[in-house]
């Protein structure tokens, strides 16, 4: 027999070349899991969005007159749509790249079983043949002294070992490219279904895109109406604002009221000191540079403010929560976003929006999106009730209100419920609008939501 030493290579690029292959599988598999799970909860919420704008539509259409509140549902409907067909596309993609990584896959394990085997039968016929020349026994008894014999008798044990073992490896890759091809019978499947549902899905996109174009066609027959609201809007915004101005006008007046006392007081403080002893003195004034010395940082806005160190921390948890913070309903779509926009039916006309509008079910209620305090309650004509919370040097605003639940100076919780937002009657829309404030400067709320109610 020749030396084990060929066997032994042989046998180890044999498990080289396999555990690579299962490591590359394995990996490959669970990169792709990933994916297809994050594709199919992109799905579901869709689906989801999709099935809640169609409650809200089916709400609005109890109106028998058309209204722009029903199209700028209906596009948000197309908008969300679209992202769905588009969402299935890519899975689509995915599942046909999976088909043909699954392809090669398995021509690679037809390879690599084919080669084994031949291999496999290289090593049978080898044995076999010097079997033959001479028996097992008699290659022992051929050694020159005992170690040769003990070295011998190790090589027939890893020999007949490695027979054993390679047998198993092929059953193995025999398994493993039949789970292969299972799995490419079920992706193909999948992909089956998917395409069906891409089909079903643009059925509904352009019955929908039809119906968008009616209501576009009706509504343009009320130019003289549309712009009427569009000036009601506007009238309510600026009261709005006015109302927000003359609120943080308040705060700064008071704040600057207090400081004025605090100087006061402590002028006269100071001629009270000057009786005392040149000690005394030295050591009060000590004491007090002590006591005004804080580690917080102090903007210009703060300063403006008054904020307390408490305000001023509570400002910063809330700018660390920029993307985190929940919705201010429980429910919703927004069908208004922040800035101007060209509007959904009248041509070169734009529209101002200072927060974004939330529309949702009746009856429900805006709530805090952050720890505050409630720092002005107003009312709005033709834009009913609103509650202004302070969250350090950032407001939040929450108008559209019927009913309010706090009251001026009120300190809230996160999620806490603030009032009842109004509902139309004659266009079945409830809806919120919301903004946000830092100092004096308007923000985007939708930068400051989370993804998830």
């Amino acid at each position: 027999m020749k030396a084990p030493k060929t066997y032994n290579l042989l046998l180890n690029g044999f498990i080289v070349v396999l555990m690579a292959s299962f490591f590359y599988i394995a990996n490959s598999n669970i990169f792709a899991q990933k994916t297809k799970e994050k594709l199919q909860d992109d799905k579901t919420k869709l689906e989801s969005d999709i099935a809640y704008t169609n409650k809200l539509l089916t709400e609005t259409k109890k109106s028998k007159l058309i209204s722009l509140n029903q199209l700028i549902i209906l596009n948000n409907k197309i908008n969300q749509r679209q992202d769905l067909i588009s969402t299935i596309n890519t899975q689509i993609d995915d599942v046909e790249g999976k088909i043909t990584n699954s392809v090669k896959e398995t021509a690679k394990l037809n390879g690599q079983l084919k080669q084994f085997k031949e291999e496999y039968a290289k090593m049978i016929v080898f044995a076999y043949k010097n079997r033959i020349a001479y028996s097992r026994l008699m290659y022992l008894f051929a050694s020159s002294d005992i170690n040769q014999a003990y070295v011998r008798l190790k090589y027939l044990q890893q020999y007949t070992s490695y027979r054993k073992k390679q047998a198993e490896l092929i059953t193995e890759t025999a398994k493993e490219l039949n789970i292969t091809i299972a799995d490419l019978k079920t992706i193909k499947s999948s992909k089956t279904v998917l395409l069906k549902n891409e089909e079903e899905e643009k059925s509904s996109l352009a019955l929908e895109k039809t119906e968008k174009n009616d209501a576009v066609k009706k509504l343009q027959l009320k130019e003289s109406e549309l712009l009427k609201t569009i000036k009601e809007k506007q009238k309510e915004a600026v009261k709005l604002q006015q109302s927000i101005a003359a609120v943080i006008a308040d705060e700064i007046k008071k704040a600057a009221e207090k400081s004025k006392a605090i100087i006061s007081k402590a002028i006269k403080a100071n001629k009270t000191n000057t009786t005392t002893s040149t000690a005394t003195n030295t050591t009060t004034t000590s004491t007090t540079t002590t006591a005004t010395t804080s580690t917080v940082k102090v903007s210009a806005t703060s300063k403006e403010l008054g904020l307390s160190d408490a305000d001023i921390t509570l400002s910063n948890s809330f700018a660390s929560n920029l993307g985190k913070l929940p919705w201010p309903s429980e429910k919703g779509i927004v069908t208004s976003t922040f800035g101007v926009h060209p509007h959904p039916v009248l041509t070169d006309i734009k529209v101002k929006n200072n927060g974004i509008d939330i529309s949702t079910d009746a009856g429900a209620k805006a709530r805090a999106v952050f720890d505050g305090k409630v720092t002005g309650v107003i009312s709005i004509p033709g834009a009913n009730k609103a509650v202004i919370v302070r969250h350090g040097e950032y407001l939040t605003v929450y108008s559209n209100l019927s009913d309010v639940y706090v009251s001026t100076g009120e300190v809230v919780k996160t999620k806490q419920n603030i009032g009842l937002i109004y509902t139309d009657t004659d266009e079945s829309k409830t809806e919120l609008h919301f903004e946000v404030w830092f100092g004096k400067v308007l923000t985007d709320p939708l930068t400051w939501l989370s993804a998830t109610k």
